[in-house]
């Protein structure tokens, strides 16, 4: 059974910091993508970064770049969202999503309502207070 299973969420101020984890088990995790996607309280879902050992990685959310890194511990078969500089705008509940082999290109995950990842978490809450 495949589980990913998301923890680091919680409350920070304007300009914290915060690393989110994905464990995840009940597959080969170097044969699979890991991305991570957002909801905000009323906004579309969105696409943030994504992982794999076939492609490297991809940033999708313009907002983040530069605050984002994404990271794998193949060991530990977890992958991790290191998130910087935080603001009230990136309140969301984040998943870890998972499809095997390579990330989706940025303009898939462009599109409204993507579905294109196989397996999703029950996502962590990051509040970012101002």
């Amino acid at each position: 059974e495949v589980q990913l299973v998301e923890s680091g969420g919680g409350l920070v101020q304007t300009g914290g910091s915060l690393r989110l984890s994905c464990a995840t088990s009940g597959f080969t995790f170097d044969e699979y993508a890991i991305a991570w996607f957002r909801q905000a309280p009323g906004k579309e879902r969105e696409g943030v970064s994504c992982i794999s050992s076939a492609g490297g990685s991809s940033y999708y959310t313009d907002s983040m770049k530069g605050r984002v890194t994404i990271s794998s511990d193949n060991a530990k078969n977890t992958v991790y969202l290191q998130m910087n500089d935080l603001k009230p705008e990136d309140t969301a509940v984040y998943y870890c999503t998972a499809r095997q082999d390579q990330c989706p290109p940025p303009q898939a995950v462009a599109v409204v309502g993507y579905h294109g990842m196989d397996y999703w978490g029950a996502g962590t809450l990051v509040t970012v207070s101002s």
